[in-house]
């Protein structure tokens, strides 16, 4: 069954722990969102509040996919550009499928909805992210249409020794 999306859903204490559990979920599968497994919901925590806060002050939107139970299954959010010659285009940030719904094409389905979603912001013309190297990321989104714009080599270290390529992605909407 396909997941059922929404921008910019009601901030509930459910939807809130909902995605936490995501997040926690995700990064202890090995998903590229800004942590390392192991990982626990609080130290996951403070950078949810920086995204809940980013979402109060207007410059962050969460778009939330929902699976048949109701569950937070998916989610991305869009973050706006506060320099004034870049206003033209928004970044995605961790974007996330939950490991149990993996290969169901939901990761497909999510990108497309945010696409959707941000086609229907006045004056936004692409969207841009990044992504962690070594997992094969890239090419996921460049099947759904994003190019790669730029490599930063080892710019990311995941561990000692372990040094991951920040990749560039860009989606153009017109």
């Amino acid at each position: 069954m396909p997941l059922t999306f929404a921008l910019d859903p009601a901030m509930t204490p459910a939807l809130r722990d909902g995605v936490l559990d995501l997040w926690t979920d995700v990064s202890n599968a090995g998903g590229s969102v800004g942590f390392v497994p192991p990982v626990t919901r609080e130290e996951i925590r403070p950078e949810l509040v920086k995204h809940l806060a980013a979402m109060t002050e207007g410059r962050t939107r969460l778009l939330v996919g929902h699976d048949d139970d109701g569950q937070v299954a998916a989610t991305a959010f869009v973050t706006f550009n506060t320099h004034r010659l870049m206003k033209h285009w928004v970044w995605l940030y961790t974007v996330m499928v939950h490991p149990r719904h993996q290969g169901k094409g939901y990761g497909r389905d999510l990108l497309a909805a945010a696409a959707d979603a941000v086609r229907g912001l006045e004056g936004i013309e692409a969207i841009r992210l990044t992504c962690r190297g070594g997992h094969g990321l890239e090419h996921f989104y460049g099947s759904c249409g994003y190019k790669e714009v730029g490599r930063v080599p080892g710019a990311i270290r995941v561990a000692p020794d372990d040094d991951r390529d920040d990749i560039v992605m860009l989606l153009p909407l017109g």
